[in-house]
């Protein structure tokens, strides 16, 4: 029987739901995330032995605090952090409010917006010098854009829920 595998799978940053969805699947079928480099490593263990939580967020101190409540720090992918912590620990959440949710979005945002923005830049000057290849600059910044309206549109979500609870 196979005791770890290796997936190579593409989640864009505005999807970090879908992605961290999927790593609880996987932890709920035995396969617990072991290291998440841009691919992802399970090791076996046992189905809904573990919760994967994830953040953008590479602040070592908010590592450490992270790992105080039992989770281990299993890896991370430019900004992204990755937690696993035993399900039997109880309930596992890296965000305890709407404004916490709020402010992870606006970290999201602010990536996004400054490389879409140094993308449109690269784009545009090359372009001016005569590059065929800028093109490629602009469609990442048109992606990047529909990614920034995407986090607007989670964030305007959580702003309504959080006026229905004030």
């Amino acid at each position: 029987m196979n005791t770890r595998k290796t997936i190579h799978k593409v989640y864009l940053a505005w999807d970090f739901k879908k992605e961290e969805l999927w790593l609880n699947e996987m932890a709920a079928e035995g396969w617990a995330l072991e290291q998440a480099f841009c691919s992802y490593t399970f090791v076996r263990c046992e189905p809904g032995e573990y919760i994967i939580r994830m953040e953008m967020n590479a602040d070592r101190d908010y590592r450490s605090f992270v790992e105080e409540t039992g989770a281990e720090y299993v890896g991370g992918c430019v900004n992204w952090v990755y937690f696993r912590r035993k399900a039997e620990l109880g309930s596992f959440d890296l965000f305890s409010d709407i404004d916490s949710r709020i402010a992870h979005l606006a970290r999201i945002g602010k990536s996004l917006w400054l490389i879409c923005l140094a993308n449109l830049i690269i784009g545009v000057v090359n372009i001016l010098d005569g590059q065929t290849f800028s093109i490629v600059n602009l469609l990442c910044s048109v992606l990047l854009a529909y990614g920034l309206g995407r986090i607007h549109g989670m964030n305007a979500s959580l702003e309504e829920e959080r006026a229905l609870h004030e």
